[in-house]
């Protein structure tokens, strides 16, 4: 196994726990009893939902900060008439290049 391969095989099982985790806390918070940990199932269910929420609105506005940036820091491009003029110019010297 390549180790890639192995990089990829713990991303995969660490990502499996991390959703089984989360599915059985969602709709059986009790088990959390077993680890001595006293909670309410309305509070453990509010903050399941509350931080993957938080962290997707974080990240979203984190992109749009970062498109924003890139925008604003990238020069205009020029207009295409300055194109287009130079274009012209550069035709007829390609043809006295050729002839030649």
């Amino acid at each position: 196994m390549s180790k890639d391969q192995a990089i990829g095989t713990a991303v995969l099982i660490v990502c499996l726990a991390v959703a089984l985790f989360y599915v059985v806390t969602l709709f059986y918070p009790q088990w959390l009893d077993v680890l001595g940990v006293q909670v309410t199932q309305a509070n453990v269910q509010f903050w399941l939902i509350a931080v993957p929420v938080f962290a997707a609105f974080v990240a979203i506005m984190g992109i749009g900060a970062w498109i924003g940036w890139t925008m604003a820091t990238t020069p205009p491009p020029k207009p295409i008439e300055d194109i287009t003029s130079e274009i012209e110019k550069e035709k007829p010297e390609e043809k006295r290049s050729s002839s030649d």
